[in-house]
C-alpha cells in the first residue's frame, strides 16, 4: 500500500511540474483545441467527466494559417471538455471554452464545440473496437476562416495482446461542399505496461482537401512520443510531437488531465 501511495504521489507531482513548465513557457497554441486519438472509450450511463487539454508550441510556424489567424509559435492552446455518458453506446460532451495565449498576446476566446459521440458498448474489454464521433463548432475569427464548421472521426481499433492500434480517418467540414472536406488522420500504437500505465506513438496528418490533396512540403505530418496514467486521482496524458514536414509545427507538447466528476 505505501509503495502504491507513493506512485501515486508521484504521478501528482509530475503532472504538477509538467504543468508548472507549459505555464512558464509562455503562451501556446498550436492550431487545435486537442491533441488526442479517440479509443471508443466512453463515461459510464449517468456520469460527468471533465478533461482539460493543452498544448503548447515552442518552436512552431511562424505565418498565419489565414489573415488574422493566431500564428502557432510560441502561443498556448486549450479547452475544457465536459462530457456526459447517455447510454453505454452515446456520450455528449461540450468544449467550452476554446481559449489561446499567443506569443506576447493576451488570452484569446476561440469559440466552442458540441460533441455527439457513438461506439460499441465496452470498448476497453473488445479486440476490436469501433465508433464514430460528431462535433460541431462555432469558430471565432482568428481561430478559423469559417465561423461554423463539423468533424467527422471514424474510430476503429484492434487489441493484440498489450498492443493497440487505433485508428480515426477524420474528415474536417467547412460547409463549403463534399469535394473540400478535408481529410486529417490520427493513428496510434501503443503498449500497455500495466494496466494504469501506457506509452504510445501517435501520427496527426493533415493531406488537405479530398479533391486535391496538398503537395507533401504543404502537407502536415507530426509524430507524437506519449505517456498515459489512467488510475487515481486523475488520468494523465502527456506528448511530445515532432513535425515530419516543413508545413508542420516543429515541436509541440501536449498534456491532457481528466477525472470523472461524481
Amino acid at each position: 500500500m505505501q509503495f502504491r501511495t507513493r506512485c501515486r504521489l508521484a504521478c501528482v507531482e509530475a503532472v504538477c511540474i509538467v504543468g508548472c513548465a507549459l505555464a512558464i513557457a509562455g503562451a501556446a497554441f498550436a492550431q487545435t483545441d486537442e491533441i488526442q486519438v479517440y479509443n471508443a472509450q466512453i463515461a459510464a450511463p449517468g456520469k460527468f467527466n471533465l478533461t482539460v487539454h493543452d498544448n503548447y508550441t515552442p518552436d512552431g510556424i511562424k505565418t498565419p494559417a489565414f489573415p488574422d489567424a493566431i500564428i502557432s509559435n510560441r502561443s498556448w492552446n486549450g479547452t475544457l471538455e465536459w462530457a456526459y455518458g447517455v447510454t453505454p453506446w452515446w456520450e455528449q460532451g461540450l468544449y467550452l471554452p476554446l481559449y489561446s495565449m499567443p506569443d506576447h498576446g493576451a488570452p484569446e476566446y476561440d469559440g466552442f464545440k458540441i460533441r455527439e459521440l457513438f461506439v460499441a458498448p465496452k470498448a476497453a474489454d473488445r479486440s476490436f473496437f469501433y465508433g464514430v464521433n460528431f462535433e460541431f463548432s462555432f469558430n471565432t475569427p482568428h481561430w478559423n476562416e469559417h465561423a461554423y464548421t463539423q468533424e467527422i472521426r471514424p474510430i476503429v481499433g484492434w487489441r493484440f495482446g498489450k498492443v493497440d492500434f487505433i485508428f480515426n480517418p477524420i474528415l474536417d467540414n467547412d460547409w463549403t461542399g463534399f469535394k473540400n472536406l478535408d481529410f486529417a488522420p490520427e493513428s496510434r500504437l501503443d503498449y500497455n505496461i500495466t494496466k494504469a500505465w501506457q506509452v504510445a506513438l501517435e501520427e496527426y496528418d493533415d493531406f488537405g482537401q479530398l479533391h486535391a490533396f496538398k503537395p507533401a512540403s504543404q502537407q502536415s505530418h507530426e509524430l507524437f512520443g506519449v505517456f498515459d496514467y489512467n488510475g487515481e486521482p486523475i488520468n494523465v496524458e502527456g506528448g511530445v510531437g515532432f513535425g515530419l514536414t516543413p508545413g508542420t509545427d516543429h515541436l509541440t507538447l501536449k498534456l491532457i488531465l481528466s477525472r470523472d466528476l461524481n
